[in-house]
Formats: structure tokens, C-alpha cells, sequence
């Protein structure tokens, strides 16, 4: 009975610290890309949105040139009350705009 209990008490221990965890993971699964590496064009758009955004908001991006505007998708969630909430919604925002754009990088959210 001892060995179960304590048994008991060990995977508790071991959930409670992976559920500890969790909260590091802020953007999910999803693939991340930094604003340094964004074309100048992405980076002005995060920039003049920065202001308006809160800690749960999200923008992901995609694009396949540099230079070409058409060839750049940059989509955000805003004003969202759950950070994974936004994540998921940008993502989504930015693969529908992708895939109407033809573009052939797959979207990744923007972190400072």
C-alpha cells in the first residue's frame, strides 16, 4: 500500500512539474521567426501595430521575397483576452493569406 502511495505522489509530482512548464511555451507549437529577420516592409507594419498590442497578442508573417510587397503576408491578433488564443488566430490568418497568396515560406509567429 506504501508503494502505491508513493508511487502515486512521485506522478503527481512529475504532471505538476510538466503543467509548471507550460507557461514558458507561450507561443505553442507554432514556429517562431524574430523581428530582426523580417524584410523592412514586415518590420514597419509590426512596428506602427507594436503600440496597440498587449501581452496576449500575436502577428505571424510569411513571405518569399525581400522586396516584392505581394510576395509578403503579415497578419495579426490584436485585441485577444488568451495568448494562445491570438497565436492560434494569427497563424490562421496568416495560412489563409498565404495560401491566397501563393507564398511558399509557411507562416511563423513574430517574437521580440
Amino acid at each position: 500500500m506504501n508503494i502505491l502511495k508513493s508511487l502515486t505522489c512521485c506522478g503527481g509530482l512529475i504532471i505538476l512539474s510538466a503543467l509548471w512548464l507550460l507557461p514558458a511555451q507561450a507561443h505553442g507549437p507554432f514556429p517562431t521567426l524574430h523581428v530582426k529577420d523580417l524584410p523592412d516592409g514586415l518590420r514597419s507594419n509590426w512596428n506602427s501595430l507594436k503600440s496597440e498590442m498587449n501581452e496576449n497578442s500575436h502577428c505571424a508573417a510569411a513571405f518569399d521575397s525581400n522586396t516584392e510587397g505581394d510576395r509578403m503576408v503579415f497578419k495579426c491578433s490584436i485585441h485577444i483576452k488568451m495568448a494562445h488564443e491570438g497565436a492560434r488566430r494569427a497563424m490562421h490568418y496568416c495560412e489563409e493569406a498565404r495560401t491566397e497568396h501563393r507564398i511558399k515560406m509557411p507562416c511563423k509567429l513574430i517574437v521580440e
